[in-house]
């Protein structure tokens, strides 16, 4: 792969600026897809699951807002194709099975994926802000990496539980 002598100069403060857009465009992805994952839920808790981590989500999304902040730039997303494919993957199982008891497990399984991403993103952002001094920027980026992993063993409870059993059930 050939680089340019303008891609050759970015270092690290470039690369967490990007990264830093690429999970805002997520997270306002996430705003949007979360309020159909609850309508389509048919388990009550899993939809309760969803209505609370979309208030969560908007925290993160001001947190992030806070990040930028602290580095002078602007709040921008920049199109995220990872998040992009997690959330047409959850539409898809809207889709192919609405109606089905196994409708539930698929949402939870998509959802785990997108917080899988976010905690992968999170971590490398958190990491990368101690390297580049960023203080505030790591409390504000953990804080949001802790309640994602508290979601994930949330939604893992929540499968093990319930939701996994009713689809197998059926």
């Amino acid at each position: 792969m050939a680089t340019t002598k303008a891609a050759s100069n970015k270092g690290l403060n470039e690369l967490f600026h990007d990264t830093l857009k690429d999970i805002y465009f997520a997270e306002k992805k996430i705003l949007a897809t979360l309020p159909k994952m609850a309508k389509a839920a048919q388990d009550d808790a899993l939809r309760a699951a969803f209505e609370k981590h979309r208030t969560q989500t908007e925290e993160h999304v001001a947190r992030l807002e806070e990040v930028f902040e602290v580095i002078d730039k602007k709040p921008v997303g920049k199109t995220c194709a990872a998040i992009m494919g997690i959330t047409e993957e959850g539409a898809e199982i809207m889709d192919e099975y609405k109606g089905s008891p196994s409708l539930d497990a698929g949402l939870l399984a998509a959802a785990q994926a997108v917080e899988h991403y976010e905690i992968s993103r999170y971590g490398t952002l958190r990491t990368w802000a101690q390297e580049l001094g960023l203080t505030e920027a790591v409390t504000l980026l953990d804080k949001t990496l802790s309640e994602e992993k508290e979601t994930d063993v949330a939604l893992t409870k929540l499968a093990e539980s319930a939701v996994n059993l009713a689809a197998e059930a059926a």
